[in-house]
């Protein structure tokens, strides 16, 4: 039998994070859907927003900023946790390797992004994602107490009464791991959208699951969508042109090649994301056209490639010289505030289940998030979640109980287009302003996909798991959505519930 003390489901910044901080006596399995270093964390450009041996910044001026940007919506404890315990998870991964860029007098170059008052951001050029991904995983594989799965498909997870059983997908072979703990660190749900910036992954899965078992889900409908992703609908995942780009002085500029941020906000390009877009589709109306561009071409051409060399190499293999020509760019899905409620300890209502990262909410984003405040939630709350089950552990001798998965190897393989119909359905309806006219009927037309995935007897494949967490996930951010159009905005609720 696979029993383990711990499952952590991502092999992402948090559940790297957490595998790394749980007690070296614990037995631990990582999970990771496809190749390891596929997951959101790696795309992340900007940094780790954070106050670490910076005098003229305090966590205070953090929290401010985070709660402007979040529309102060933010849950005022997990929001204290995130800018005060910064430092302690920025120091920890200098230590374990993470080679953020320094300034010509040695101390940590910080940069600034748009809603930040203070240059905090700690990156590593433009790729700071990649190299946090890839430093903690080097670490978390030399960890003896810990296995890893590679391209093990999260099928279903159970309750039980010494914990949770997880049926689980391996090369093509239904596999059942037990534990007495259980992290849910899966990503966002960006494939729920025809466009994202989000890696192949982010299907909402920990989310969807976590919902059938009856947790509790919070706030789904509130989804940021980037507004800076170069426009170019040839391809589902967008490539991000990182929020430091306007922090370092990018313009943006409309169809007729015009400035037009100071017709809507005092803070231009630095506003917050969630107000660009906004601006953006306002400006979009306004001029009946959808070609926008960010301009950084009078800034020094050698400047703009040593600071961002993935993004001017990315864009010079799309035919665009980022010293010379504007960018087209246009809002796109990016990031999810909202999902499996939790609190300071990332514990969820159910007993001995954790979530951390983006499919959690801990509630320190509010209604939109800071940037660079994701990888540092990522890893405040995953070392929490972590030292909960570290103090918990010990108290803990029961056995293994093996929950029946029930598998039919002759089942159908589900209809072609349901993902497909399910994206569209979102696209049209919630996409940085609701369609209010459309929540309505998108919404009877994602519960019948659902109903279908749900009571169907249908193989349990990737493409299976993918489809049915699609489906209830953009079940709940609808129902949310329309929730808030009717005057009801109550959002907190799990499976089972009237809702």
């Amino acid at each position: 039998m696979n029993n383990y003390d711990v499952i952590i489901a991502g092999c992402g910044a948090a559940g790297l994070y957490s595998a790394l901080n749980l007690s070296p006596d614990l037995r631990v399995l990582l999970l990771s859907k496809r190749e390891l270093t596929l997951c959101n964390s790696s795309l992340a450009q900007g940094g780790i927003a954070g106050v670490y041996n910076s005098p003229e910044d305090s966590p205070e001026k953090h929290k401010h900023d985070t709660y402007l940007a979040g529309g102060y919506e933010n849950d005022p404890e997990s929001t204290d946790v995130l800018v005060k315990e910064a430092a302690i998870d920025i120091e920890r991964i200098i230590q374990l390797g993470v080679d953020f860029d320094k300034c010509d007098n040695g101390d940590y170059h910080r940069t600034l992004e748009g809603g930040h008052s203070m240059h905090r951001i700690f990156h590593h050029k433009d790729a700071t994602g990649f190299e946090l991904e890839t430093t903690l995983l080097e670490n978390a594989k030399n960890l003896p107490n810990v296995d890893i799965w590679e391209n093990a498909v999260m099928c279903d997870i159970k309750k039980t009464e010494t914990g949770f059983s997880f049926l689980i997908l391996k090369d093509d072979e239904y596999i059942t791991a037990n534990s007495h703990y259980a992290v849910l660190a899966t990503g966002g749900i960006g494939r729920v959208y025809e466009y994202t910036t989000n890696s192949a992954i982010a299907t909402g899965d920990g989310i969807a699951m976590a919902y059938n078992m009856g947790a509790e889900i919070k706030h789904l409908c509130y989804i940021q969508f980037h507004p800076t992703a170069f426009s170019n609908r040839n391809t589902r995942e967008c490539f991000l042109i990182t929020e430091a780009v306007r922090g370092e002085g990018a313009y943006l500029k409309n169809c007729n090649g015009e400035r037009f941020m100071q017709n809507y906000d005092k803070r231009l390009e630095l506003a917050p994301r969630d107000v660009v877009s906004h601006c953006i589709i306002f400006e979009s109306m306004k001029t009946g056209s959808d070609n926008f561009y960010l301009d950084i071409t009078h800034k020094d051409p050698e400047f703009i490639r040593q600071r961002f060399p993935m993004i001017y190499k990315n864009l010079l293999e799309a035919g665009y010289d980022m010293t010379k020509d504007m960018i087209p760019i246009y809002p796109c899905q990016h990031y999810l505030m909202g999902g499996i409620n939790v609190n300071t300890f990332a514990q969820t209502n159910i007993k001995g289940l954790y979530a951390c990262g983006e499919c959690s909410h801990t509630g320190a984003h509010g209604n939109n998030r800071l940037a660079s405040n994701s990888l540092l939630e990522a890893l405040v709350f995953s070392r929490r979640a972590a030292n909960d089950i570290n103090s918990k552990s010990k108290d803990n001798q029961n056995g293994f109980d093996e929950y029946d998965f029930k598998i039919d190897n002759n089942a159908p393989h589900i209809p072609t287009g349901l993902r497909t119909e399910i994206r569209k359905i979102m696209q049209s309806s919630y996409f940085v302003i609701p369609q209010v006219d459309k929540l309505k009927d998108g919404l009877a037309k994602i519960s019948e996909i659902k109903d279908m995935l749900d009571k169907g007897n249908y193989k349990i494949d990737r493409d299976y798991v993918e489809a049915r967490s699609l489906a209830t996930v953009a079940f709940i951010v609808l129902t949310e959505a329309n929730k808030i159009a009717s005057g009801n905005a109550e959002l907190i609720y799990s499976e089972g519930e009237e809702i």
